[in-house]
């Protein structure tokens, strides 16, 4: 089972950081993604840009409307994420309990939709398509 570990920062552990030691902070995260990569189940891991440089498109109206970040309304911000290939949930909480995050840092883990989780007769369309898409990225 694939699961995706969302890291998200509160505002004011955020600025906090500011006076953290980078290069510790830099040999931490690296310690974690290799001790998951000798486990065999890093499939991806990434660290995302300031919300200032994004955008959202909210699709509550035709067309959608596109705002710039940063989001004023956002109570935390989505700062980076590492998608694991595990067994299990329990395994995947295992791995999540070990990222070198501190007080304001939290992961949210979520499992990522396999095929099987859809409703859909096997010979479906876009079913198909997506496994011949997913056969020819590997």
């Amino acid at each position: 089972m694939r699961y995706m570990l969302i890291m998200n920062v509160l505002p004011e552990a955020a600025e906090a950081a500011k006076d953290l030691d980078m290069a510790a902070i830099v040999a931490a995260m690296g310690a974690y993604n290799e001790e998951l990569q000798g486990a065999g189940i890093l499939l991806s891991a990434e660290g995302l840009s300031d919300a200032s440089e994004g955008f959202r498109v909210d699709f509550s109206s035709t067309p959608p409307v596109v705002t710039d970040g940063p989001f004023a309304e956002a109570r935390e911000v989505f700062t980076g994420f590492w998608m694991l290939e595990v067994a299990t949930r329990e395994e995947a909480e295992h791995w999540a309990r070990k990222c070198p995050l501190g007080p304001g840092v939290f992961l949210e883990v979520r499992r990522v939709n396999e095929m099987a989780d859809f409703d859909l007769p096997a010979d479906n369309e876009w079913l198909v398509k997506e496994q011949e898409w997913r056969a020819a990225q590997a």
